[in-house]
């Protein structure tokens, strides 16, 4: 039996995102109660983290509180327990726009810690934005958790951890597959793997593949013992020709690979407690 077995997997659901339209996929939930509905299916499927972004009515991205107010509300009361996790990213706001729903104290929000390259626009988040972002996570008891496009977001992740400038638990996930970005190199993702056992043996890391490159993250992951997200913000389809019909589709197949390696999907008290955060 190696190691990994019977090491509880926590599954993240990206149930929207900042992307995808519903002419890619009819089934992406825009409206809050779309979403509601999508994370309800998701949770049944084994996600017990929702990570989510809120849309107007047109499908463009919006950082707007209050719709991030009515998802959590929704959320809190059909997926009762179910960790909570907004956006902070980049695509949906600018500035300290990104974190004007931190006050609402979601159990969790994302969180880059450097900039980059993405397909068509540079990436920016600064470092007094990432300070002050990082500053209303701490005054609103919210455990980050930190997006990593690249090695230096790791290693950063790491030091403003030990520096006490993150709230509560480290969690680091790896974002694979953005062009121009961390690409999904099965080298890359060993040495980052390396990296957070050396460097952080405490903390609980994640990983994330985007379009194609999701099921083999998400095996990736999996099978060395980290958690792993999926979801329609990442991918929207099964494979080439087949559209995935939903969030939960996305995380079952991750809960069959789970069993494939003998590891059980998290239950939202595991996951509350591997990740150090209050009890539902």
């Amino acid at each position: 039996m190696s190691d990994i077995a019977g090491k509880p997997c926590i599954l993240c659901c990206a149930i929207t995102g900042s992307v995808p339209r519903k002419a890619n996929n009819p089934a992406l939930p825009i409206s809050v109660n779309e979403q509601i509905e999508s994370s309800h299916a998701a949770v049944e499927a084994g996600a017990t983290i929702i990570h989510a972004h809120v849309r107007n009515d047109d499908e463009t991205p919006s950082s707007a509180p209050d719709k991030f107010a009515a998802l959590k509300e929704g959320l809190e009361k059909h997926c009762p327990g179910v960790v909570i996790q907004f956006s902070t990213g980049g695509r949906s706001g600018a500035g300290k726009a990104r974190g004007g729903m931190l006050h609402l104290r979601p159990d969790m929000a994302s969180l880059s810690v450097g900039s980059n390259n993405f397909p068509n626009r540079v990436y920016e988040n600064p470092p007094d934005l990432v300070d002050w972002l990082a500053g209303e996570m701490q005054r609103y008891e919210i455990t980050p958790e930190v997006e990593a496009f690249d090695l230096s977001h790791v290693l950063q992740a790491i030091s403003l951890h030990k520096a006490g400038a993150l709230y509560g638990n480290l969690y680091v996930q790896f974002v694979m597959g953005v062009k121009n970005a961390m690409p999904a190199d099965k080298t890359v993702f060993d040495f980052y793997v390396r990296t957070m056992q050396d460097r952080a043996p405490q903390a609980q890391w994640c990983a994330a593949g985007i379009g194609a490159n999701q099921l083999v993250v998400n095996e990736w992951a999996i099978a060395a013992g980290g958690h792993t997200r999926a979801g329609l913000e990442d991918n929207v389809r099964l494979d080439r020709d087949t559209l995935a019909p939903s969030n939960a589709a996305l995380i079952a197949r991750a809960a069959d690979l789970c069993a494939k390696y003998d590891r059980p999907v998290a239950s939202i008290a595991q996951t509350r407690k591997l990740l150090g955060l209050r009890p539902a």
